[in-house]
């Protein structure tokens, strides 16, 4: 059962009176008119005094910080709809101020976990940087040092160099291609392909990887024609940088596999391997810029740490999404869906 503010002030007035009056009669001593006359003397001050005290001060300071909380609830309040006509000032007050700690916390959150990602994306990126160029300066010092008089050795030296060289530029145009894509810089140019053949060209691409870790590849579609709208290079990216990646985090000997089932005018890409697979513990994470499940075994392998980022928001650009799977010592599965035309 609820009581208004008024209510409540007409009670507790009265109580205070009659308290009041109580403890006067107790201590004067007096015959019974002029203990009448102070009882009701007594009885309406006590009472007014009460009553305003309560009305205009305590619950007129609490309405004011609830008019003063309700201006800014546009801004700093996200309250639920609902009627409060049978809810006291307090109360109110006790819900806005609930609502705006629970907001500032949730904002307090998100920035200490934005500060954390952005701390060790500039850590990643750093790192990734330094290792290329450190190395192709270590060869050019050394053939600077003499080295290149000696006509093998330089050959070699500068081989390598070029290639940490070549490394620093895919890295670097990884990290534009990404930050074109988060920023939707590049738009996609959408086209009418044939996505069976768009998957044998990656598989074209990647063949040379794929025997050198004597992987064998398999795609076997029931249909030579399914026509979808994609943004042809960039699909064909995605197709590649999965594909590379199956193979690298393949066993040796193992298989890489695409399948495509069509339903409902629905078409589904699954990239299977049966690699080491991904704990669970990082699944959620792997497609985040650098992130890596085993830093020292993937830097072995190389690649620039975006190639899974890079495939995420092409197929998000696309209005679909990537999903995987994995099971230790299994191998892994990513799949997702277009649309076929």
């Amino acid at each position: 059962m609820r009581f208004s503010s008024r209510l409540i002030s007409f009670l507790l007035a009265f109580s205070v009176a009659l308290i009041t009056t109580a403890f006067i009669s107790l201590i004067k001593e007096a015959n019974f008119p002029i203990l009448f006359i102070a009882f009701g003397i007594s009885l309406s001050s006590a009472f007014i005094l009460s009553y305003f005290t309560l009305e205009f001060l305590v619950l007129g300071e609490i309405n004011e910080a609830y008019n003063m909380l309700a201006k800014m609830k546009k801004k700093d309040f996200k309250l639920h709809k609902k009627k409060v006509s049978n809810i006291t000032p307090i109360q109110k007050l006790n819900e806005q101020l609930h609502h705006y700690a629970q907001n500032k916390q949730e904002e307090i959150d998100k920035l200490e976990e934005l500060g954390t990602y952005r701390r060790e994306f500039l850590a990643d990126v750093s790192h990734e940087l330094k290792t290329p160029i450190f190395a192709a300066q270590g060869f050019i010092h050394t053939l600077l040092d003499g080295a290149v008089d000696d006509i093998e050795v330089r050959h070699k030296f500068l081989q390598k160099a070029a290639n940490s060289l070549d490394g620093l530029n895919g890295l670097v145009e990884d990290l534009f291609t990404l930050s074109q894509l988060e920023t939707h810089i590049i738009v996609m140019k959408k086209q009418k392909v044939n996505i069976i053949n768009l998957i044998d060209r990656a598989f074209e691409q990647v063949e040379e990887k794929a025997r050198e870790k004597k992987i064998y590849c398999i795609f076997e579609p029931e249909n030579e024609d399914i026509f979808v709208e994609v943004d042809t290079e960039k699909m064909l990216r995605v197709f590649i940088n999965l594909i590379t990646n199956a193979i690298k985090y393949g066993k040796e000997n193992g298989k890489v596999e695409v399948i495509i089932t069509q339903q409902n005018k629905k078409i589904k890409i699954s990239i299977k391997d049966d690699g080491q697979g991904i704990p669970p513990e990082h699944i959620e994470r792997i497609f985040e810029r650098f992130y890596r499940v085993e830093k020292s075994r993937t830097k072995q392998k190389g690649g620039s740490g975006l190639g899974l980022a890079i495939v995420k928001h092409i197929i998000e650009a696309h209005q679909t999404h990537i999903f995987v799977k994995s099971k230790i010592n299994e191998g892994t599965l990513f799949w997702f869906e277009l649309d076929e035309i």
